[in-house]
């Protein structure tokens, strides 16, 4: 009980620190290539809705102007690593507090600068039969590296961070970097969209449940795909084998990848910490950045 209690306060004195948001940009200044034309954009939370850790989380849907928010490290603690941020929703809400603002504070208190993306949502389909998605993700990175010198941030440490549709668009993003999905208009769009690493926290969509769990031919993994962290529960109901068919993937091609599957944890907590092991995994993501020599 004293534990628990411990973690509770823990959990409320972390969400009650807000990051210091620096600036906040369009990612499509001229509109989007593919636009979204929906009802305005809102938080859709209702007081049924579940709780994680003992808290509500958004619901934001509508969203039709997608933008990135810059969250930096505070500069005492700067090491230029700078991870771009998609909340997870199931391609129809952003769970953008949960799985988005809360990250950018942890992420600065490592020292790690937070570009956070509200990408458009919702729509019917996702990549690849709808490429909106994919083409706010590559946007998003392209947009974080040109503005490296500005941001004080690292072009060649900056990798990418998603949650469950955000995990599964954040693996898309780095098996899709090659091929720009829009046209060519600004200096932003001569940039790299490679993630230089993955963070891929409870994805969906990349194995296929009417295939048996296959592997999702979707998203082609090669050896030029980045190192990748994964995490899942064995209990998760969209299904643990998203992890462990895409570590499968990665270690076929050679590429760095760190699996942690747990027994319990179901989906959707972020990172707010609870009596479960599973939400403590900020620690282990922290100490793999050291281990692949991002974070020195």
């Amino acid at each position: 009980m004293r534990t628990f209690l411990l973690l509770a306060i823990a959990s409320f004195a972390f969400a009650s620190i807000a990051p210091a948001q620096k600036v906040t940009l369009p990612l499509w200044p001229n509109g989007a290539p593919e636009p979204y034309h929906g009802g305005p954009e809102q938080d859709i939370t209702k007081p049924t809705d579940a709780l994680i850790a003992g808290r509500s989380l958004m619901h934001l849907t509508n969203v039709s102007n997608p933008t990135l928010a810059f969250y930096p490290a505070p500069a005492e603690k700067n090491t230029g690593v700078a991870i771009v941020v998609f909340p997870g929703g199931g391609y129809r809400i952003l769970a953008y507090d949960l799985e988005g603002t809360e990250v950018c504070t942890w992420l600065n208190s490592i020292g790690v600068n937070c570009a956070l993306v509200k990408y458009r949502v919702p729509f019917a389909t996702h990549y690849p039969e709808n490429t909106a998605d994919l083409e706010d993700a590559q946007q998003a990175m392209r947009i974080t590296r040109t503005h490296a010198a500005e941001w004080n941030i690292d072009p060649n440490r900056t990798g990418v961070l998603g949650f469950s549709a955000g995990a599964h668009l954040s693996a898309a993003l780095s098996t899709h970097y090659d091929r720009r999905l829009y046209p060519h208009t600004d200096a932003a769009d001569d940039q790299s969209c490679k993630p230089d690493f993955a963070f891929i926290i409870y994805p969906g969509y990349l194995a296929l449940a009417d295939k048996n769990m296959a592997f999702n031919p979707d998203i082609p993994v090669t050896s030029a795909t980045p190192a990748t962290f994964l995490l899942q529960a064995e209990d998760d109901p969209v299904h643990v084998e998203n992890v462990t068919q895409y570590f499968l993937a990665l270690k076929k091609a050679g590429v760095p990848a760190e699996l942690h599957v747990y027994t319990k944890g179901g989906h959707g907590y972020g990172l707010r910490p609870t009596d479960l092991p599973i939400t403590h995994w900020p620690a282990l993501a922290a100490t793999w950045l050291h281990t692949i020599g991002v974070l020195h």
